[in-house]
């Protein structure tokens, strides 16, 4: 029976320190940089109070995703963006792009969740599949979605995606636009045109008080600021 509680008072201390350790590498507990979340309906309910409250994270921005292709909307969008901004948050909103669905249907499903009235931040555009389409074919598409993009909110929208997809489709693409990159491997990303990147997902399996499960976590790089992600609403 001893040697049963010594055996597991050493599992505990284990867990503990690894536990100790997952949480000390968190790159907002470490560094000094302006940091974010990415939220949509996979978190579930959300207590944006907490989260609003939880200034241990230095939690400056969150993108909340609006809708997807040209009629599908985030079910819990209208809620959290109506919370998140009665709680004091800095709040943009997201598409995620369909490549093969007309741009002007995607634009309005879009324009009709995001009035630019109700916006903190710019809007972002997340790319991050073909839809079937050749390299060449994608780059028109996603272009065209940008300009219209463009006209209807008076600014140019951030671009999202991963770094192997931008590698392989998007290099040397999108100059002008602002990129907002994914990466999960604990290395700041690199793009193989030279590229300034203006913002690094660097984890999908953040925690967060105010959240049950795995956020989005991200940073601005290099000598971005909060300055450059503010819209100036229109009316």
């Amino acid at each position: 029976m001893k040697l049963k509680k010594i055996i597991l008072l050493i599992v505990c201390i284990f867990s503990f320190a690894g536990l100790k350790a997952q949480y000390t590498i968190q790159c907002e507990d470490t560094c000094s940089h302006v940091h974010g979340l990415d939220m949509s309906h996979y978190q579930g309910d959300v207590w944006w109070e907490t989260v609003a409250e939880n200034s241990n994270h230095k939690l400056n921005y969150v993108y909340l995703k609006a809708t997807e292709g040209g009629s599908r909307i985030d079910q819990r969008y209208l809620d959290n963006i109506e919370a998140a901004q009665r709680y004091g948050m800095n709040v943009g909103s997201y598409h995620f792009y369909r490549p093969a669905v007309p741009q002007d249907e995607q634009l309005r499903n879009f324009r009709m969740q995001c009035r630019p009235q109700d916006q903190d931040l710019i809007p972002m555009v997340d790319v991050e599949t073909t839809g079937g389409l050749s390299t060449e074919a994608l780059r028109d598409s996603l272009q065209r979605f940008l300009v219209l993009m463009t006209k209807e909110y008076g600014v140019r929208p951030l671009v999202y995606t991963y770094t192997n997809f931008y590698n392989r489709y998007l290099s040397g693409a999108l100059d002008g636009y602002k990129l907002f990159i994914a990466q999960y491997n604990g290395r700041e990303p690199e793009l193989n045109d030279g590229r300034d990147i203006f913002a690094w997902q660097y984890t999908g399996k953040g925690r967060i008080n105010g959240v049950n499960g795995y956020v989005d976590k991200s940073r601005l790089m290099g000598k971005h600021s909060m300055r450059e992600l503010r819209y100036r609403r229109r009316r």
